[in-house]
């Protein structure tokens, strides 16, 4: 059978086109009707729940994955190649990790336009991560070890590499400070009300330190996921734990996913007085795999990484459209980032 012809706006799905993508999968079975609802808090992407009515073996609810409504993030969507990286991801590498994600029915995109579409098991009765409320220790538990089965496969294989949908990150060390530097004024103008002089400090520090974050990790590298947080984590339903949000996977240390989520994600004193067992239970899961690192280095580069969260939150804000969800959650991830990044030293680790 002919694979389904690409629908990237929601409002243009039919039965039929539903009924193609479930036959296509392998799945018996026709729909003959739906209703749609959008969910979830994406930035830069669109989610839409389908309920469905149909025959034979079709689920009773799917959803699927549109580009953004908002013209200002579907065009960072577009330039940063968000979209389409995501239907790699899917299509290219899903299969060669051990990260728990949902199961995709089907998913398409067009490269020149970057409209795309990815149809998945709605991961429902699951809950989303709360970034604002932040997770306690069993759901960073959880998190960081499916974290470990997502470095653990790909560790030190460079064939993935591209460098035109997954980029070895080292080589992007210069153009990454030089968005740092052209956002963090933006960022301090827009924020700097909400911001502690001390917070302001470390995103000046960050700055000043940043071509030595990028580049002075010389061990192997993984696949990564970049933006491992709580609002792309759906907890319960099918799975303890399925991570969903695979627009910007790269190669690079695997310690950045660690401490951004850690950083971004965890109730700060939570985080504080459970850093070193989370990471530990992480480096012994990772431990598993055929990896090359020791404790020492996981805990040093730990360290080195704990300004991820405030880097991603410093440029990250300036490309999107602007909502105060979105405001409040760029200042939780900065503020958390920023005191994580002090208590750990991660300065005098970058430097050493």
């Amino acid at each position: 059978m002919s694979e389904p012809r690409l629908i990237s706006q929601p409002d243009d799905i039919t039965v039929e086109w539903l009924s193609e993508v479930f036959q296509h999968a392998g799945i018996n079975g026709d729909v003959s009707s739906f209703t749609a609802t959008s969910i979830g808090t994406g930035q830069v992407g669109e989610n839409v729940r389908f309920e469905l009515i149909g025959s034979g073996d079709i689920p009773g609810s799917v959803v699927g994955k549109f580009p953004s409504t908002d013209p200002e993030s579907r065009q960072t969507g577009i330039d940063t190649s968000n979209y389409i990286r995501e239907v790699h991801f899917y299509k290219h590498l899903q299969s060669r990790v051990s990260i728990q994600t949902p199961v995709v029915f089907f998913t398409g995109a067009d490269n020149e336009t970057h409209d795309f579409v990815i149809m998945m098991e709605d991961l429902a009765p699951g809950e989303q991560g709360d970034q604002l409320r932040g997770c306690g220790q069993e759901q960073a538990q959880l998190a960081m070890t499916q974290l470990a089965h997502l470095h653990g496969p790909l560790w030190g294989d460079s064939s993935i590499v591209d460098d035109v949908l997954i980029s070895n990150r080292r080589n992007s060390a210069d153009a990454i400070q030089a968005l740092y530097s052209m956002m963090s004024p933006g960022f301090l103008a827009r924020y700097g009300q909400r911001l502690t002089d001390d917070e302001k400090e470390m995103v000046a520090l960050v700055g000043d330190n940043l071509g030595a974050y990028m580049s002075s990790y010389t061990g192997e590298q993984t696949l990564i996921h970049i933006d491992y947080r709580l609002d792309n984590m759906m907890f319960g339903g099918p799975y303890p734990l399925a991570v969903v949000d695979w627009q910007s996977p790269a190669v690079d240390c695997a310690l950045g996913d660690a401490s951004y989520f850690m950083g971004t994600s965890i109730v700060e004193d939570t985080r504080k007085e459970l850093d070193e067992e989370l990471v530990r239970q992480y480096f012994n899961t990772l431990s598993t795999y055929n990896v090359s690192m020791t404790w020492d280095e996981c805990w040093h580069y730990y360290r080195h990484y704990a300004p991820a969260g405030m880097i991603m939150a410093v440029i990250a804000s300036m490309m999107v459209g602007e909502t105060e969800r979105g405001n409040d959650m760029f200042m939780v991830m900065a503020k958390r980032s920023a005191r994580m990044s002090r208590e750990l030293d991660a300065i005098g680790a970058i430097r050493t």
